[in-house]
């Protein structure tokens, strides 16, 4: 389905902005908007390539190339990058509060649920549901 607006999928009252308001209920991805709604979840892993920022940087990528040629992939692509970002801050405090010894604990939470929540994402996109990620702050809409 081509992007002609501004879509979120039918999650439009996540947010206020009626630019965004458009009914996709009922509406299936098909094979290939699922699959780039996967990558764009997996593009998160490519933090672990050494790439400086690499998760940001793979759903960004995703999200900027495909988000015209359907509103699921942009949903999507916008989806991992939010939660890319949420995780990069949440580690970034976590590495912090490691001096005062909490922060070694949610390093290994905010870790695991990063590796776990990005699997999750993908494998929700590719069955074609419009994922949302429990706890992921909304910077890009």
């Amino acid at each position: 389905m081509p992007r002609t607006t501004h879509s979120t999928g039918p999650y439009d009252s996540d947010f206020d902005d009626p630019l965004f308001d458009v009914n996709l209920e009922g509406y299936e991805p098909d094979d290939k908007e699922r699959t780039m709604g996967m990558l764009g979840h997996l593009a998160g892993y490519a933090g672990l390539t050494g790439i400086p920022f690499g998760n940001i940087v793979g759903p960004f990528l995703v999200y900027i190339l495909k988000r015209d040629e359907s509103a699921f992939i942009e949903d999507q692509a916008r989806e991992a990058l939010n939660f890319q970002i949420t995780m990069t801050l949440a580690g970034i405090v976590s590495a912090i509060l490691v001096l005062v010894a909490i922060g070694i604990p949610m390093l290994l939470i905010v870790g695991i649920w990063w590796v776990v929540g990005t699997a999750i994402g993908a494998t929700k996109a590719n069955a074609g549901e419009w994922y949302r990620y429990p706890g992921a702050i909304r910077f890009v809409k």
